[in-house]
């Protein structure tokens, strides 16, 4: 097939999405990238640069430019706030769609801020995820007051450029795909069921939610009262290495991204004591054992997961553990207590491989690109962590390699 008449659809608009949007575009082909939420870069581009002196080879800056460059490209086309609706035929592909009308102009909207001062409703107006690239704000229709009877307008009316456009139009359409490009992601395990206290106690927190924090305040503060926290506890594995909940696996990136982000607290914080929970330590990064022997240096290490997390009468985070030096059950007392989240089958796994015939494994997640146990139908490929957990740099190789056998593909069509 001429490069310059493909047509290739990406579902999904993480780092893998980005990725192999950004180098199917430079081959030549015409991109139709989709993806569900208001926001491009999925949780990648919400990962804080954890560099301290020196480069710590985190991939928060490669999730960065693997978004910008897709975003310039202009042989991709950008379909937020998309769902897919249904696919049907095969090579090529038809390929059904519904978009909701954006609430708040990418181009007019500057990050201000004044609509989340103005919305009486918490939650109603999102964040964006990318520092550096739009829209800096979305907004919840089903939680924003205007699609109740049109009860409220302050942000719309607050707005000094215009950004804000409160009207629910949802647009069906269709497209040929001459191939497929799966990469919807992950789901973050939600920790509310452990007895950790996650959504009871506001300074229990997860990785993400730590990332967020980190950004907004450079120190790590309690969401409690916004005071720097000294004493900080890391929680891994939680969630996954998980038997009783059926997640086995290793998430992957838990290990070494806690530890960066304890060292880089850490650095901006000389004072704070950090305690590291862990079954095992995962190596990562080809600097693992110099990184982490002084990580062992500067951070208690206890190979122990906790039973429970109290808070006192004193507001402070009782984590409870069994001692593996005394054998025996001991506390310790933090400001703040940091989830390390594991990583689960994207949400909408499982209709989207119905949708492609195409089925997921024992686990949830879709099969690996070039897996002979389950190949794939002609012309559709995976890559990233739809396909079982992986760090941003994995992430990245593995929609190249298959973005390399999806052009070795569509030219042979």
């Amino acid at each position: 097939m001429n490069r310059d008449r493909a047509h290739v659809a990406v579902i999904g608009a993480g780092v893998a999405g980005l990725t192999a949007a950004d180098a199917l575009a430079g081959w030549g082909a015409h991109v139709s990238l989709f993806e569900k939420t208001p926001f491009l870069g999925g949780h990648a581009v919400q990962l804080n640069c954890k560099a301290t002196d020196a480069c710590v080879k985190c991939g928060a800056c490669m999730a960065e430019d693997k978004l910008r460059r897709a975003v310039r490209h202009p042989n991709v086309e950008i379909h937020t706030g998309t769902q897919i609706e249904a696919v049907s035929g095969r090579t090529p592909y038809q390929i059904s769609y519904c978009s909701h009308s954006p609430l708040v102009n990418a181009d007019r909207c500057n990050g201000c801020g004044i609509c989340f001062t103005k919305c009486p409703v918490p939650g109603a107006i999102m964040q964006g995820r990318a520092p550096r690239v739009g829209p800096y704000v979305a907004i919840r229709r089903d939680l924003c007051r205007f699609f109740d009877n049109a009860a409220c307008s302050l942000c719309r009316e607050a707005c000094p450029t215009g950004a804000i456009v409160l009207s629910d139009r949802a647009q069906s359409g269709t497209m040929r795909a001459d191939a497929i490009f799966v990469a919807t992601g992950f789901t973050p395990y939600n920790p509310s069921d452990k007895p950790y206290g996650y959504g009871r106690f506001p300074n229990v927190i997860t990785s993400l939610d730590a990332e967020r924090l980190l950004r907004e305040h450079t120190v790590m503060k309690r969401p409690s009262d916004g005071r720097p926290a000294g004493r900080i506890a890391f929680v891994q594995c939680v969630g996954s290495r998980d038997a009783q909940l059926g997640h086995p696996w290793c998430s992957k990136i838990c290990c070494g991204s806690s530890l960066r982000m304890a060292r880089l607290i850490q650095s901006r914080q000389k004072d704070a004591q950090i305690t590291f929970f862990y079954i095992d330590v995962q190596t990562f990064g080809k600097d693992f054992q110099s990184f982490y022997q002084n990580a062992r240096e500067n951070i208690s290490m206890i190979r122990a997961i906790p039973g429970d997390v109290v808070r006192t009468d004193a507001d402070e985070l009782e984590v409870i553990y069994f001692d593996p030096e005394t054998h025996a059950s001991t506390e310790s007392v933090f400001d703040v207590v940091v989830l390390s989240v594991g990583l689960l089958p994207a949400g909408d796994n499982e209709r989207m491989a119905r949708m492609l015939e195409w089925a997921a494994d024992e686990s949830g997640f879709l099969p690996r690109h070039g897996s002979d146990r389950q190949p794939a139908p002609a012309g559709i490929f995976s890559g990233g962590s739809v396909t079982g957990p992986m760090a941003i740099a994995d992430s990245i190789s593995s929609a190249e390699k298959a973005v390399f056998d999806m052009v070795r593909y569509l030219t042979a069509s």
